[in-house]
């Protein structure tokens, strides 16, 4: 069965927000790791790291919720994307546990606190350049054969991964920054509105970039956003991508400290769209698609009410912790 309202079509879908909601949610305190170089030691990196304290165990809930529906809800493409994946995989969860230490200990340990914001500044760049390079590597294909990975142990290596990898650090760091423009005040809010300049021309930068190489990489990623009359619908991504540029420096000339964050969550839902554009409805790209991958119909309906149940408890929850932590942030420790 195929078209937009069956199960495997609503898995994908469910997968695809589980996605987008660990970007927004894990995006920004990753981008505050990525971005602890640019600020002083003392009270700007301990106000940044204040300023995500309270909910950056939850963020990585939709990371889970991500993995754990693909291998559940499309079995076949978990089988053959792991295996293909497992060094920039194995990476970025070493760097998230590593990452995770730091956090604790910078904060038990103020003799070492160094190392710990060493180790901080590390687990963070490397889990956003590992989740970019996974990306990367699997929007340029995988080789399969039958129902198995044909491919080598560097096959997800390559130019266009790299390029994928930086281009995501780069963008997490303007969601970082954009999140600090919320929650701080004073000089460090108005050092974040400089790095915003640099960090948005340089996510708008590697849109631009991937954007221009994706339809390259597969025939069927060419025919699905130039052939007619579906470039109607396609083209008004970049256009939106456009829009949302002039707006986000609007945004930061005019010293506005909610649409900065907003407009650059608005790339990352742009990508995301974009991404689903190039792929659907391959999971691999041009090999598997959503219903050669998926569990059977019963097992879909059964895991579809536990979602149905799980995601607005989980959801409920983001977003009492969020609402209760609103406000600026200040330097006092968390413990």
């Amino acid at each position: 069965m195929t078209g937009l309202a069956d199960l495997q079509t609503i898995w994908a879908f469910i997968i695809a927000f589980a996605i987008f909601a660990y970007v927004v949610m894990d995006g920004f305190d990753l981008g505050i790791g990525i971005l602890f170089p640019f600020f002083r030691p003392g009270t700007e990196r301990d106000t940044a790291m204040n300023s995500v304290a309270p909910v950056w165990d939850g963020n990585e809930t939709w990371l889970v919720l991500g993995g754990g529906g693909l291998m559940a809800a499309f079995p076949l493409a978990y089988a053959i994307i792991l295996p293909a994946l497992y060094a920039p995989l194995i990476a970025m969860l070493l760097a998230l546990i590593f990452r995770g230490v730091a956090f604790e200990f910078r904060w038990r340990d103020p003799a070492h606190r160094r190392f710990w914001d060493i180790s901080f500044i590390f687990g963070s760049t490397v889990a956003a350049l590992a989740q970019g390079i996974t990306l990367g590597a699997l929007l340029q294909g995988i080789a399969v054969e039958g129902r198995s990975y044909a491919g080598g142990w560097w096959d997800w290596l390559s130019p266009f991964s790299i390029l994928v990898g930086v281009s995501l650090v780069v963008g997490y760091a303007l969601l970082g920054t954009t999140w600090l423009i919320m929650k701080t005040e004073g000089e460090l809010q108005e050092h974040c509105y400089r790095l915003a300049w640099w960090l948005g021309a340089g996510t708008v930068a590697g849109i631009a970039a991937v954007s221009a190489a994706t339809p390259f990489l597969q025939a069927a990623y060419y025919e699905h956003w130039f052939s007619w009359p579906q470039v109607l619908f396609t083209a008004q991504v970049p256009l939106l991508v456009i829009i949302a540029t002039v707006v986000f420096f609007v945004s930061l000339r005019r010293r506005w400290e909610y649409w900065p964050f907003l407009i650059a969550l608005a790339f990352f839902a742009l990508g995301l769209m974009g991404l689903g554009i190039s792929m659907y409805p391959y999971v691999v790209p041009e090999a598997v698609t959503i219903w050669d991958a998926a569990a059977p119909d019963s097992s879909l309906i059964f895991m579809l009410i536990g979602a149905g149940i799980l995601i607005p408890i989980i959801l409920t929850y983001t977003g009492y912790a969020y609402w209760i932590f609103r406000g600026k942030t200040g330097h006092e420790g968390y413990h």
